[in-house]
């Protein structure tokens, strides 16, 4: 019998994986999300976004994707996922906890994933950016968010979640865990609304902008979780 070709077998083992993992994961991220105690602030921007008719673009660190996958599920909001295989599996699993997708990254596909979540976005959906994904540098706002309510005039929403106790990766984002049973403090900012008139120049300062608020938003966090 003739072997199959090397790289159709990795295919197969990758396109297994990719159904295999969200069966895992997403259970245990279910369960985590059940045994913390959340504590919130600027709930009221939220609703007033929500008033307007404009659904927000939450902005974000890519290091507390798993907490703001909890915290805001079930809303319909469509999140970038990479185009590679990880984005793949990372897909699934947040399709369990209501989100949308869009295949792409800064560096890979990510002029069409804009091109879709604009579309979206006029459906009436909202959508979310870890501002500094996928790569990095940690903490350093791409243009992406900044881009996206440029074009379709809808607020960026920031906001930033600390626990009051968690695993921290060793990855470049420093990702956080909340241990079970940890008290988690989200501080949503105000709308930030990018003028179409603005140009290269205008988008940086969105984005530094953007950094710093975030900056304010976590002292917020930490002392809702406990921390300050």
């Amino acid at each position: 019998m003739t072997e199959a070709p090397a790289d159709w077998r990795a295919s197969w083992s990758k396109r297994t994986q990719a159904r295999v993992i969200p069966r895992i994961v997403a259970p245990i991220i279910g369960a985590l999300g059940r045994s913390y105690r959340w504590r919130a602030e600027g709930a009221e921007h939220m609703e007033a976004v929500a008033r307007s008719g404009h659904p927000p673009i939450m902005a974000f660190w890519h290091g507390r994707i798993l907490s703001a996958t909890l915290y805001f599920r079930d809303r319909g909001i469509v999140v970038v996922t990479s185009a590679n295989f990880d984005g793949e599996w990372i897909a699934a699993v947040i399709r369990r906890f209501g989100y949308g997708s869009a295949r792409g990254s800064s560096s890979r596909g990510g002029a069409r994933a804009l091109v879709e979540l604009r579309k979206l976005m006029a459906q009436g959906q909202g959508a979310a950016f870890t501002l500094d994904g996928p790569r990095g540098p940690a903490r350093v706002a791409q243009p992406g968010a900044v881009f996206l309510s440029q074009v379709t005039g809808h607020p960026i929403v920031p906001f930033h979640i600390e626990a009051s106790k968690a695993w921290t990766a060793k990855s470049w984002d420093r990702t956080q865990v909340p241990k079970p049973g940890a008290t988690v403090g989200i501080a949503i900012g105000e709308p930030y609304v990018v003028t179409t008139a603005a140009d290269e120049a205008g988008r940086e300062t969105a984005c530094r902008d953007l950094e710093a608020r975030l900056t304010t938003l976590e002292a917020r966090a930490r002392t809702l979780a406990g921390l300050a």
